[in-house]
């Protein structure tokens, strides 16, 4: 038993000095960052915004295709009005969370990112709903 117990305390000693601890995730982070390099591909604070400019643009273009491509659907030239409204509005609507990376894909490349068509369904949810929500009934006797 006294060989057992010293082989172990003979094992466990290391006249090497100790080695430095693995990174943590934030330092990692923090270093990766300080590269240019973002590890988290949603994160989009280190960007450049888009410019006004730029929103503009993208919302007077994608009102028009997005027009075009109604009157187009409906053959019907009586609902412009409305479907203008509507366009306009959508547009607008995702002009506000536009990335740089979207704006430069759809201006430039005359690209539709699936994040785009992301925006679009929730855009198009935002500003063609008619009525509000219904309430839950009410059973109080006040």
């Amino acid at each position: 038993m006294g060989w057992v117990l010293a082989a172990c305390l003979a094992g466990c000693s290391d006249d090497q000095p100790q080695q430095p601890a693995a990174p943590s995730a934030n330092t990692r982070n923090a270093m990766a960052t300080q590269d240019g390099h973002n590890p988290n591909p949603w994160d989009h604070s280190g960007e450049q915004p888009v410019s006004e400019d730029q929103r503009q643009q993208f919302a007077e273009q994608f009102a028009e295709q997005c027009l075009k491509r109604e009157i187009a659907n409906t053959g019907d030239n009586a609902n412009v009005q409305q479907a203008s409204r509507a366009c306009h509005c959508v547009a607008q609507f995702m002009a506000k969370t536009l990335t740089p990376q979207e704006a430069d894909k759809f201006l430039k490349e005359h690209e539709n990112p699936h994040s785009l068509e992301i925006k679009y369904e929730n855009a198009v949810y935002h500003c063609l709903q008619q009525k509000q929500p219904p309430h839950a009934p009410n059973f109080s006797r006040k």
